[in-house]
């Protein structure tokens, strides 16, 4: 079996750095035409140039954060234009902010909504008429296994995750009589940039090496995961070789999830 996505066009948000990164490199290398989004112009565009040097497809950036409704409206119109249609969206913008539920003000917990429930409700929404017109489409809703298993002292990320997920199974049952199969992917433990800051906060005083090997012995694998394998599964996910799977919340984490 090979996942290709050979034809398709894939938008991606937070598509610039770690897990973003990764999928949009993974997507293109697949040969699907790209779009990522970040609030960053520089970095969104040095991004988006390094996939197209890498893969040799249409790959497009564009700046713009998905916490705002009008920031959403217009990169999106930018990137059906230019892509000519939206046929995968994967939602990945996101922070991680964890703290005590006593300290987290209104501000905090409608900025954590507005980006990774509101921005994943808003962007689906409009890619969604496109897709049932063409009777075929691949939503990723990236979240966390903190949203299937919260702990303590993790709000308001846990909160926004749990219904993220909650989303993805609304919307895999209305979007299944139009061939568009919605899926999440729950995050452990996975090296990107975010999670070696965390890692060095959880090791402090060791070397940033021997802290992601110290983090990782404490998973049931022996070690993080790779943003690459992370990448594999959002492709098949978003590929024909996937036909059946849907509503579903995978947890990619090395075994470390106490649910599954």
């Amino acid at each position: 079996m090979e996942a290709r996505l050979d034809g398709r066009t894939a938008l991606i948000t937070g598509g610039s750095r770690g897990l973003g990164r990764a999928m949009a490199l993974e997507f293109a290398r697949s040969g699907a035409d790209v779009a990522i989004i970040a609030r960053r112009a520089d970095v969104v565009a040095a991004t988006a140039a390094e996939i197209k040097k890498a893969t040799k497809g249409k790959v497009f950036g564009y700046a713009g954060d998905i916490a705002k409704a009008d920031d959403i409206k217009r990169v999106f119109a930018a990137a059906e234009k230019d892509l000519g249609r939206v046929d995968i969206i994967v939602n990945n913008a996101g922070t991680a902010i964890a703290r005590p539920f006593e300290t987290v003000s209104d501000e905090d917990w409608q900025a954590d909504l507005d980006l990774k429930l509101f921005g994943a409700i808003r962007m689906t929404r409009l890619a969604l008429p496109g897709m049932k017109e063409r009777h075929w489409g691949r939503i990723v809703n990236i979240v966390n296994t903190g949203g299937k298993a919260p702990r303590g002292n993790s709000a308001p990320t846990t909160v926004s995750r749990a219904a993220g997920i909650a989303l993805t199974k609304v919307l895999s049952h209305e979007c299944a009589p139009f061939n568009i199969l919605v899926n999440a992917l729950c995050t452990g433990m996975i090296i990107t940039d975010q999670t070696e800051r965390i890692t060095q906060s959880r090791a402090p005083g060791l070397p940033l090496d021997e802290a992601l090997i110290a983090v990782g012995k404490t998973i049931p694998l022996g070690r993080l995961g790779t943003a690459e394998e992370y990448a594999n599964v959002a492709t098949f996910l978003c590929s024909d070789a996937n036909g059946y799977v849907t509503g579903t919340a995978i947890n990619i984490d090395g075994g470390a999830s106490p649910v599954t």
